[in-house]
């Protein structure tokens, strides 16, 4: 292994880090979706991309944003 290789894991370490460190953008999660109110398991905002893209775009043109 040379220092090239040493290198690029230990940036991939480090991304892997910064990504377990990162939270969620936007609103937590409450059992439904946050668009339609399907219920969903735990941990999950919308049921699908159209759910969260309808969610997204209502409430960026929300006053105040």
């Amino acid at each position: 292994m040379d220092d090239a290789d040493r290198a690029q894991l230990e940036v991939e370490r480090e991304q892997e880090r910064l990504m377990r460190a990162r939270r969620p953008a936007g609103p937590a999660a409450t059992g439904a979706c946050l668009w339609c109110e399907e219920p969903l398991p735990d941990g999950r905002r919308w049921c699908d991309a159209a759910c969260r893209n309808a969610w997204e775009l209502t409430h960026a043109r929300a006053p105040g944003r």
